[in-house]
This record gives C-alpha cells, structure tokens and sequence, in this order.
C-alpha cells in the first residue's frame, strides 16, 4: 500500500504543479502585456502579448495536467472504466492543446512552414548579400 500512497502524491503533486504554473502564468503573462504596452504604447500589440504568452501558459498547464491522469491511471487498479476516463481526458486535453496552438500562431500546424518557411528564407536571403560591419573591417 505504500507504493499506491506514494504515486497518488505524485499524482497530486503533477496536478498541483499544473495549476500552479496557469496560475503563475497568468501573472507573468500580465506583467509582460503591461511591459509591452508601457513599451509600444499600442493596445494591440499588448493584447496579443498576452494572448500569446498566456496561451503557451495553458499549453504548459495542460500538459502536466494529462501527466497527472497518466500516473494516476496508470498506478491505479486496471479497468476498462478508468482508460475510457482517461482516453476521454486526454482527448478534450489534446483537442484544446490544438486549437490554443491554432490560436496562438494564426495557422494550423501543418500549414506553419508554408506561411512562415518564405519569410525566413527571404530574411536569410536579404541578410546574406550584406557583409556585417565586424566582416568588412568597419567599426
């Protein structure tokens, strides 16, 4: 019984760290929001700091959260209730996973390279051409 009592404070322990990190997270991402808004003075770019930084928060929280159910469902006595309960948990877990993902980067994940594959390589391009000032012996 030792064993069980030890894994279900590991559980508890994920799950603490879980809602801990959201809610740290949160505060962070509302200092950073006020920070780039003192910065840029524009509403906009302040908002999608938050939406951003806040997001990623939720993505960490939701994590650990479904490493939680794991260790739980995995030290617990086997049934077929418990892994229905958590296939379930980690599909609405994943299926948010996705759409804050979506969210936060305006594309869906396998269209990523396709909307910012060209501007990284139009950076390189234009930035290749040019000979940096340590190069050229220029101060």
């Amino acid at each position: 019984m030792f064993g069980q009592t030890f894994f279900e404070t590991i559980s508890l322990a994920f799950e603490v760290v879980g809602v801990s990190a959201m809610a740290i997270g949160f505060v962070v991402a509302i200092g950073i929001a006020v920070r780039s808004w003192i910065r840029t003075r524009s509403g906009a770019t302040a908002f999608r700091t938050l939406r951003e930084s806040f997001g990623g928060v939720i993505l960490l929280g939701l994590e650990v959260l479904v490493a939680a159910d794991l260790v739980k469902t995995v030290t617990s006595a086997p049934s077929l209730t418990d892994a229905l309960v958590l296939a379930l948990i980690v599909l609405i877990r994943t299926v948010l996973s996705f759409s804050l993902q979506i969210e936060i980067d305006g594309v869906a994940p396998w269209r990523r390279a396709l909307v910012t594959g060209p501007e990284v390589l139009a950076r390189a391009a234009a930035g290749a051409g040019e000979a940096s000032p340590r190069a050229s012996g220029t101060p």
